[in-house]
């Protein structure tokens, strides 16, 4: 039910309150416009990202799986000393871009150079050959980040524009429809009530 407005019944609250009605129906409407494209991107974004998730953590089992092989094929300490000794310089670029007012990131992998520099006479060839997917992953893995943290900062804009959509259908709206109404109302009364005052001073001055 809309909250009732303490409002003065005048003509220039009317036209006041008819203004903020159109207003507030205008924004409602540009909110729920942007509401349902927020909608639709999150809704392809999302199922892209559950797919890439799908792909990465398919190939993260495939390194894993790799790894335990190694694990398997090699005393701990020296598969301990092998993977410490693996070096690299890995840099993540981040850039930011706006979607709807969402501001959603941007990670990349630039090209760089990274080296297994342990003895290859000591580690077995499935530790080379795990490692090296697991490199390979790795532009996957950052751009997944990116796309599960733009998902998310959807979702709360979604939320918040959802809030913001229903206070003004549900609240503002019909608060200000009603004081209109209301106004409407006492304004016609008032005016009645005059005109009838007014017929019966004209009468009582024809009769005299």
């Amino acid at each position: 039910m809309a909250k009732a407005l303490n409002v003065n019944p005048n003509r220039m609250e009317l036209s006041r309150l008819k203004r903020q009605l159109v207003v507030a129906k205008r924004g409602h409407k540009l909110l729920k416009d942007k509401q349902d494209a927020l909608v639709k991107e999150f809704l392809v974004r999302a199922r892209a990202t559950y797919e890439l998730r799908l792909s990465v953590e398919k190939e993260l089992s495939e390194c894993y799986g790799g790894f335990l092989l190694a694990r398997a094929q090699t005393l701990p300490q020296i598969l301990e000393q092998t993977l410490m000794a693996a070096s690299g310089d890995l840099r993540v670029d981040v850039e930011y871009r706006n979607i709807m007012s969402v501001r959603v990131p941007e990670y990349a992998l630039p090209e760089q150079h990274s080296e297994l520099n342990y003895g290859l006479a000591a580690s077995p060839g499935s530790l080379d050959v795990a490692l090296e997917k697991f490199l390979d992953v790795m532009p996957k893995l950052v751009r997944l980040a990116a796309e599960e943290k733009a998902v998310r900062a959807m979702a709360l804009e979604i939320e918040r524009t959802r809030r913001r959509v229903n206070a003004l259908e549900h609240v503002m709206i019909p608060s200000f429809s009603e004081a209109i109404r209301s106004i409407s109302m006492k304004l016609d009364e008032m005016e009645r009530s005059t005109l009838s005052r007014l017929m019966v001073i004209k009468e009582i001055v024809r009769n005299h």
